[in-house]
């Protein structure tokens, strides 16, 4: 078995991902989603965990000449804290904006500039905060060398963002194949999959028809 399909069946083991068609769960944004993923669950399951930081060491070394670690504010912290440690690197954590008070810092620790960096989320959706913190850090004047995550939705908006930069972008595992991984051990049926991929291809008009659908009930 892959790395992908391993991810994904441990995160579906400890519940870190919960898929629910028929309830789905309400996003910040307002928006109706048949998943939800917490990957902090997954901080608790030490097996689990070394196994995903193993998993970034191996994807990290598709990155050439990485000189530091960053991870994304607050759910990176903890994972690219942890590469940095494996590859012996400088680790920094960008908060999502600088605090008002002390220093009014952004980026939390000290990076020379031109340091090339290699970002860690650990979940991607329409890849918007983690441009974010990758333009604070080019703003600083690091070298962005890509960016690595636990799990990704596999938006074309993140896509989309990434391709503009020219910025490599790789995930453990990803929807399609945690959904595959979820048919198998029989967590759904084949309908729902087929409903979940129709979420997963358009997030908006999925969450739109089921509560038009659910209001005429």
């Amino acid at each position: 078995m892959d790395l992908a399909h391993n991810i994904a069946d441990h995160l579906l083991e400890i519940k870190a991902v919960r898929l629910n068609a028929s309830e789905p769960f309400t996003w910040a944004s307002g928006l109706k989603s048949p998943i939800y993923c917490d990957n902090r669950k997954v901080l608790s399951h030490p097996v689990i965990r070394k196994e995903i930081i193993r998993g970034m060491v191996q994807v990290s070394r598709q990155f050439s000449q990485i000189q530091a670690i960053a991870g994304v504010a607050t759910a990176g912290i903890a994972w690219g804290a942890w590469l940095a440690e494996s590859l012996e690197l400088p680790f920094v954590y960008v908060r999502s904006k600088a605090k008002d008070h002390g220093l009014k810092n952004q980026i939390e620790g000290e990076l020379a500039p031109g340091t090339r960096v290699l970002v860690v989320e650990d979940l991607v959706s329409t890849g918007g905060s983690s441009m974010d913190a990758i333009m604070s850090l080019e703003d600083a004047g690091q070298q962005i060398l890509g960016l690595i995550s636990i799990f990704q939705y596999g938006f074309e908006s993140a896509k989309k963002r990434f391709a503009e930069k020219s910025l490599t972008f790789i995930s453990l595992t990803d929807f399609p194949c945690l959904l595959e991984r979820a048919l198998h051990a029989k967590y759904i049926n084949q309908t729902t999959y087929e409903n979940l991929l129709s979420w997963n291809q358009d997030p908006g008009k999925w969450s739109d028809n089921f509560q038009r659908t659910k209001a005429i009930l």
